[in-house]
């Protein structure tokens, strides 16, 4: 199989080859198929990885990095709903007030920051544009970051409230 010179990718797949721009000068290359590899890796020992936080362990860490954030910027009106019961999207739902859109912004971005310091990848954030509400999905945990004109108007307490 041939290597593009300089890219190191096969021209048939385009797919990156682990040869080194020296083994393309010293015609050192070895072939391989797909099975070869699959093969390789298979055979690989396998590592012990740590045991991954239980699902409640998981929301309860990511509660309190938002919470911190959301503290380290100011929000008001933090409030947290459990919607385990009502909702099969995400466990919690953090709604915070911000006091204007640029501050509704950089309570969503600290969010965001945070949480990715701490291993929760944000799954997306919707909102940034208009800045009144902002929505920062981190999958067990859903932030809604608003201004509180639009948070009384959408009024997301009494609409996840549990029904009691």
């Amino acid at each position: 199989m041939d290597l593009h010179p300089r890219m190191n990718l096969e021209p048939t797949t385009g797919h990156s080859s682990p040869a080194t721009h020296s083994d393309l000068n010293a015609g050192n290359l070895k072939q391989s198929s797909v099975k070869d590899r699959t093969l390789n890796e298979s055979a690989a020992p396998e590592t012990k990885k740590p045991s991954p936080l239980t699902s409640e362990q998981e929301v309860a860490a990511c509660l309190e990095i938002v919470r911190l954030a959301l503290v380290d910027v100011k929000a008001q009106n933090i409030v947290e709903l459990d919607v385990r019961g009502i909702s099969n999207v995400s466990d919690v739902l953090v709604i915070a007030s911000g006091t204007s859109t640029r501050h509704v912004k950089a309570l969503a971005n600290n969010v965001s920051e945070e949480c990715k310091k701490a291993g929760f990848r944000p799954i997306g954030m919707e909102g940034e544009r208009d800045a009144e509400w902002i929505l920062v999905d981190l999958g067990l945990v859903v932030v809604h970051v608003m201004l509180p004109t639009a948070r009384t108007f959408y009024d997301l307490e009494s609409l996840w409230k549990p029904q009691a």
